[in-house]
């Protein structure tokens, strides 16, 4: 559920220190929690449960203040260390499991849903664009809810949890996928950094994509605009926007 309200619904493009050197738009590199999928009050509600059966708690402030964004390993690893000194590596695999299989168990009865206006856009932006999923999601959940939507193989790549030892706001998930990006296609012009556009809904997803050098977009779907003006623009929602207007705006 949206944090937003009626004063965050704005446009704005920051101007500071941000900048990245001129190029292009050849790529649109989607977060997928709080971006794409409307789910992550379930993802917190089922880490809530993995966390209470091991006796940790993670209250819905403490979630949203200092962990959304991050990937449950980092997460977890963060709240064991808090509570115990030393994170528990058996601990802390049972957690993440747990968690897994309650996500799991109420997604094979619901389906994530899926932001109303994710298909318009991205549709749009397939026949002009190079489409990739960065998240710290994993890659069966990203799957699932993606599964029988009609933009279920818009994505050139999905880049997961599964695929990078640490989460954001470590840069390392944005620049596995420009590497894979141009892995799959080698021959030049190889796509650049500063070619890419991040679409994001946290602020530690804004620091990894600043940090891989890209152009970020920041939605807020999950905390009010507000505290996202580290990104280069801040919309309400994709509803309505075409990414060629994005691309002459941020490029």
């Amino acid at each position: 559920m949206s944090r937003t309200g009626n004063s965050d619904r704005v446009m704005r493009l920051a101007a500071h220190s941000r900048d990245v050197t001129e190029g292009s738009l050849r790529a649109i590199i989607f977060d997928f929690n709080g971006v794409i999928a409307d789910d992550e009050m379930t993802h917190l509600a089922c880490f809530q449960e993995a966390l209470r059966e091991a006796g940790l708690a993670l209250s819905k402030e403490d979630y949203y203040g200092t962990y959304l964004g991050m990937d449950e390993r980092t997460c977890a690893a963060a709240l064991l260390t808090r509570r115990d000194g030393s994170c528990d590596p058996t601990l802390h695999a049972r957690i993440i499991e747990r968690k897994a299989a309650l996500f799991h168990n109420h997604t094979a009865a619901h389906q994530a849903a899926l932001f109303p206006w994710v298909t318009g856009f991205v549709e749009r932006a397939a026949g002009q664009y190079r489409l990739a999923i960065a998240s710290g999601g994993k890659r069966d959940q990203i799957r699932s809810a993606l599964a029988g939507r009609p933009i279920e193989s818009a994505f050139e790549l999905i880049i997961s949890a599964d695929d990078c030892a640490v989460g954001k706001p470590d840069p390392a998930i944005y620049e596995r996928a420009l590497r894979q990006f141009n892995a799959t296609r080698p021959k030049p012009p190889l796509l650049r950094a500063t070619e890419c556009l991040v679409i994001e809904d946290s602020r530690a997803g804004i620091q990894a994509g600043l940090r891989a050098g890209m152009r970020v977009l920041a939605l807020a779907t999950t905390y009010p605009a507000s505290e996202l003006t580290d990104a280069h623009l801040v919309l309400p929602s994709l509803d309505g926007v075409d990414p060629a207007e994005l691309a002459q705006r941020l490029f």
